[in-house]
């Protein structure tokens, strides 16, 4: 099942939906008579009944088209609008960890980026208002230079997780979603050197995510997904959800040493790529699109401006 944030247009009403076969959206709320709350991180709190009671309405649906929003009816909001957490997972693919080495800039070396060594997944928290949807245009900030992507899976907690297995972790995953890690790399590289990671990952715009939250039951094997961004059309990256340090129940386990609640999410880590890690460093500017899509969770796409 994919379910969708979204304010329908004729009416101004914010819902939460499920995405139809024929690329309808259901109105949960609406179809329910208010049974099912309109808000998402609501619906995950009410937990599988909820989740049970949505698969019935779509089921119904898809036999007539009461509560059904045309997608041209629909503005689309990130999957989670405003995550209580974000927890970033950091050079989790191997690959992206090497071309940041190659980097020049002296306060990143001062890391001396060679000799990291992780035995556990690595991170840091990023502002729930940073979060911007599918198809937001993203101003290029006033502070930076060298603005830079990076494709990651998102995943969306469904329930309350606190020291959790990581065999039983992914039973506390509402779904998955795609995240594009915008960054700061000028700004990035001086927190670096103080040992702080802030402004250069949580300003306005620089966590888009999207487009649907995609349930396991439809994503099936989460650690065989395809990965690629491309910029402006040209393939920038390219990896799989294979090719990680820790996979996504590792990170799950881990990171709920922090009490994990409906709605937070996780991020993957990126494949190597980056604007960064190139010798033709050419970082984004106005006018350029990004369009990341991973396999099974559809495409999320960024437009930069000035």
């Amino acid at each position: 099942m994919k379910l969708a944030s979204f304010k329908i247009k004729s009416s101004g009403k914010a819902t939460i939906g499920v995405v139809l076969a024929d690329g309808g959206y259901l109105d949960l709320h609406g179809a329910t008579n208010g049974e099912l709350p309109a808000r998402m991180i609501d619906f995950l709190e009410l937990g599988e009944s909820a989740m049970a009671r949505a698969r019935a309405v779509a089921a119904q649906a898809a036999l007539g088209r009461s509560n059904v929003i045309p997608a041209n009816d629909v503005e689309l909001q990130a999957p989670v609008p405003r995550p209580g957490k974000i927890m970033h997972t950091s050079c989790n693919f191997p690959a992206h960890l090497s071309e940041l080495t190659t980097w020049k800039e002296p306060e990143w070396q001062s890391h001396n980026w060679g000799e990291f060594h992780f035995e556990h997944p690595t991170g840091f928290l990023e502002a729930p208002s940073s979060v911007v949807p599918t198809g937001a245009s993203v101003q290029v900030p006033h502070f930076t230079k060298q603005l830079d992507y990076e494709i990651e899976v998102g995943i969306i907690i469904g329930k309350k997780a606190f020291r959790v297995s990581p065999e039983e972790a992914l039973n506390y995953v509402a779904g998955l979603t795609i995240f594009n890690d915008l960054s700061a790399r000028d700004i990035q590289a001086r927190e670096h050197s103080n040992k702080v990671i802030l402004l250069g990952k949580s300003f306005d715009g620089s966590c888009p995510l999207g487009p649907h939250l995609v349930t396991l039951d439809e994503v099936g094997d989460v650690n065989n997904l395809a990965m690629v961004l491309t910029l402006n059309g040209e393939e920038r990256q390219s990896s799989n959800t294979g090719n990680v340090i820790y996979k996504i129940a590792d990170m799950v386990s881990w990171w709920s040493n922090i009490t994990l609640e409906p709605g937070d999410v996780i991020t993957s880590g990126s494949p190597p790529g980056v604007i960064a890690g190139r010798k033709d460093a050419s970082y984004l500017k106005g006018g350029d699109r990004i369009d990341c899509n991973v396999e099974k969770l559809g495409t999320l796409t960024t437009f930069i401006v000035e």
